[in-house]
C-alpha cells in the first residue's frame, strides 16, 4: 500500500480515531460536538452529501443541531474532500469566514525510525498515564479545553499508544497514536511542556509513536498541525512528513 492516500480517505481515518461525544449524520454530513473548546470535535465534517434537501436547508439543519446544544455552528472544510464543492460559497453568503488554516501532513510508516542512543526514553502505554496527562495540563489554554481533550483522548480506539517523556523528574513531552482501518496511523496531541521546548523531546516522542504505529500495521502516518505553528511544521518536515492538503474552520465572526 504505497499509493498516497486521498484527502477523503484521511478525513475518514481521522474521524474514526478522534471521536467526539456527539456524532450524528445530517444528509451525509457528520455533525460532531463536545463542549465547544476544541476544533475538530466541535465541527461539521461535510465529506459527502446526499442532496435530499437543498444545500441551504442542510446548512440550516446543521446550525439548528448546534444551537440546540448551545454551540455555534462551525464547518471544517478540507481541500479535496468537501461535499458539495460549492459549500464555501454558500457559507460565505451566510456570513461565515475561514479561520485557522491547518495542514494535514503524511509520510510512509515504513521503515520505522530506530531509537537514537543518548536520547531520553519515551514510555508508551495503552492508557493515558499520569505523565501524559500532566503534559496536557501544562500546555492547555484553559481548564475547559483540558477537560475536553482528556475526554477525547480517553476515547481513542485501540490499537493505540500514549507516549510520555519524563526528564529531570518532570513530565516533559507527550503525544498519542491510534490505528484506523485501511492501514492509517494518526498522530495526535503532540505537546511539550514550555520549559522543555527546543531540546528535541518532541522528536523523541514522535519517533516512538511512529515506531508503534508501524509495528501495529500502519502503512501511512498522518497528523494535523496549524500552518502558523512554524516550529511544529519544521519538526514534522524533518521527520519526513509532507503536506498532503489543508483545511480551515468556517465560523461566523
Amino acid at each position: 500500500m504505497t499509493a498516497a492516500p486521498t484527502p477523503l480517505a484521511l478525513e475518514h481515518a481521522a474521524l474514526s480515531v478522534w471521536p467526539a461525544r456527539a456524532d450524528e449524520a445530517c444528509f451525509g454530513w457528520r455533525l460532531l460536538a463536545e463542549d465547544g473548546y476544541t476544533g475538530r470535535a466541535n465541527a461539521v465534517w461535510p465529506l459527502q452529501w446526499t442532496g435530499e434537501i437543498t444545500l441551504l436547508e442542510t446548512v440550516a439543519a446543521a446550525e439548528a443541531w448546534y444551537a440546540a446544544r448551545g454551540l455555534p455552528a462551525v464547518f471544517k472544510l478540507s481541500d479535496g474532500a468537501t461535499a458539495p464543492s460549492d459549500l464555501a460559497m454558500v457559507l460565505a453568503g451566510r456570513g461565515y469566514a475561514p479561520q485557522t488554516e491547518t495542514l494535514v501532513m503524511t509520510r510512509l510508516a515504513r521503515p520505522a525510525p530506530q531509537e537514537i542512543s543518548g536520547r531520553p526514553s519515551v514510555a508508551l502505554s495503552e492508557n493515558p498515564e499520569m505523565a501524559f496527562d500532566a503534559v496536557l495540563a501544562a500546555t492547555a489554554r484553559s481548564p475547559e479545553e483540558l477537560a475536553e481533550r482528556r475526554a477525547i483522548a480517553a476515547r481513542v480506539p485501540r490499537p493505540r499508544a500514549y507516549g510520555a517523556l519524563v526528564l529531570e523528574g518532570r513530565p516533559a513531552a507527550a503525544g498519542l497514536t491510534a490505528l484506523a482501518a485501511g492501514g492509517y496511523g494518526g498522530i495526535f496531541a503532540m505537546r511539550t511542556e514550555p520549559g522543555f521546548r527546543r531540546r528535541g523531546l518532541g522528536r523523541a516522542v514522535l519517533d516512538a509513536l511512529m515506531r508503534f504505529a508501524a509495528e501495529h500495521g500502519a502503512h501511512w502516518l498522518f497528523l494535523q498541525v496549524e500552518a502558523a505553528n512554524e516550529p511544529a511544521v519544521s519538526l514534522y518536515r524533518r521527520a519526513g512528513f509532507v503536506t498532503a492538503y489543508g483545511y480551515r474552520f468556517w465560523r461566523k465572526p
